[in-house]
């Protein structure tokens, strides 16, 4: 993973994992790896992990279980309420940035519909 300088790893990190979860590569009950497992994984610091880990669980997106591991959270609204969050920041920094290209609201859609177009 190539991390951008504009955001804290920690926070990619978690983005990736919750990209995971969205995804169903990370099923609800799994277990996660281990913060050294993590570590190794992203190319992190064991701290980096240990903190992204106890900023998921703070979210609600992991539970610790003392001794045993890190999981999922199995809370099926979780999910699609992080699929929600996730998308409505993609949009707002997408519209974002179409608006700093002087774009308005109706080119923007325009745009949007003729890239649909293309890809089917």
């Amino acid at each position: 993973m190539e991390y951008n300088s504009n955001a804290p790893i920690y926070m990619q990190v978690m983005r990736e994992l919750k990209k995971l979860m969205i995804k169903g590569e990370l099923k609800p009950g799994q277990k996660m790896p281990s913060n050294r497992d993590l570590a190794v994984l992203f190319k992190v610091n064991q701290n980096t992990a240990a903190r992204v880990y106890r900023e998921m669980e703070n979210e609600g997106c992991c539970y610790t279980r003392r001794g045993i591991g890190t999981f999922v959270s199995e809370e099926e609204e979780m999910f699609e309420n992080l699929k929600s969050e996730m998308a409505e920041e993609l949009l707002r920094n997408f519209m974002k940035e179409m608006k700093d290209l002087g774009f308005q609201k109706d080119d923007i859609i325009s745009q949007v519909a003729d890239y649909k177009e293309e890809q089917e």
